[in-house]
């Protein structure tokens, strides 16, 4: 199993020119290895792999000695990541979805690059990158298992390094199952009974975004007072984005620590912020975000994350299975049968149902025909 260590590095002002460096001349690679692709399929009628480009970057460093000033696995790995980029293009034009062909990278849109195998080391407060030199790094904690590769990334003037660890996964067995149900009101309601707020992060700091966003608009474009504001702006997302990612961590490792067996709503997140009145709280409530550390931090425990069916799971009594129909500002599920509860307990529940195979017995048939 695959887990993923993020470390903050401490770069020197030469080492920060040096990886500034080395990403614009993979970004330069990557463009070229792409207008490569694109005009032998234009002209030719020959398809590309990575293999064919692959074996063709020695004789390349020959005729651009400065790719020699770059580790050999750093290169090969771009050209693994323009692979990988047609791989999912092919992917989606066969699942009928919008292909997305690959797309020549700017100066800000390339911030990172790997080393797969070799080229780095781990030496106390400090790593080794071939060709950079020894970087000073913040390990905050513990690195379990194998490193398998190192991933330098650029985000917002700050660096970071990515370790992919091989990990063995620890099953702690708690024999309880749980159905959650995604809302925005509430981040997430147990089958149990137990509520997440929505910290509604986005909300709370639009008030400054909009600040910012017009303190940029009103800059010229290109100037120093421009990038200076659109740093401030990207901060103040990153910032935002953060906060959310912490919500989801904390709720995830709470199931996963409780629970053996989690069941989701498949929700189609795609179609649902098409709602203009509700697109920002559902992006805000990042739903897919915490179904997925949910999963990685589930398979790692040897736990199960299944996604059901989220066809009228607000409307189908848990208790007897009967249709009671509900608007969204009814918050309240009161059944015939005398089942009254939250109506994302109630969801909750027939969610955890579902994931079971347990379809809840329509008592009141049976109580109806006494009557003639």
């Amino acid at each position: 199993m695959i887990r993923t260590y993020k470390f903050r590095l401490k770069p020197t002002k030469e080492q920060i020119e040096k990886m500034e460096w080395t990403l614009g001349m993979c970004r330069r690679l990557y463009n070229s290895m792409l207008e490569q692709r694109k005009f032998a399929y234009k002209r030719r009628g020959i398809t590309l792999n990575y293999h064919k480009q692959a074996v063709e970057l020695p004789a390349l460093k020959k005729e651009i000695p400065e790719f020699k000033e770059i580790h050999s696995q750093v290169l090969q790995d771009v050209a693994k990541r323009l692979d990988k980029a047609f791989q999912a293009f092919f992917r989606r034009i066969e699942r009928g979805e919008k292909p997305g062909y690959p797309r020549f990278q700017g100066k800000n849109r390339y911030d990172s690059f790997t080393y797969p195998q070799a080229g780095y080391k781990l030496d106390g407060r400090y790593l080794k990158l071939s060709k950079i030199g020894d970087v000073r790094i913040k390990l905050h904690r513990r690195i379990e298992g194998k490193i398998k590769t190192c991933s330098i990334k650029r985000k917002n003037g700050k660096y970071y390094a990515c370790f992919s660890c091989e990990v063995e996964a620890t099953p702690i067995s708690t024999g309880k199952q749980v159905g959650v149900d995604l809302g925005i009101k509430h981040l997430a309601v147990t089958s149990d009974g137990e509520y997440f707020d929505h910290p509604k992060y986005l909300r709370q700091s639009e008030r400054k975004l909009k600040w910012l966003q017009r303190m940029v608009s009103r800059r010229k474009k290109g100037s120093h007072r421009w990038r200076k504001a659109v740093t401030m702006l990207a901060k103040c997302h990153e910032y935002i984005a953060n906060q959310r990612k912490d919500a989801a961590h904390k709720i995830s490792r709470y199931l996963v620590d409780n629970y053996d067996g989690i069941a989701f709503e498949d929700l189609n997140i795609r179609g649902m912020v098409k709602n203009h009145h509700f697109a920002k709280s559902i992006a805000d409530a990042g739903w897919r975000m915490l179904v997925q550390f949910t999963a990685y931090k589930a398979e790692w425990a040897g736990k199960q994350v299944m996604e059901v069916d989220p066809r009228s799971t607000s409307q189908v009594c848990s208790e007897c299975g009967r249709i009671v129909k509900k608007t969204l500002k009814d918050r309240t599920h009161r059944c015939s049968c005398g089942y009254v509860a939250d109506r994302d307990v109630n969801a909750a529940r027939n969610i955890l149902y579902r994931a079971m195979g347990y379809d809840p017995e329509p008592r009141y048939g049976k109580l109806e025909l006494n009557f003639f």
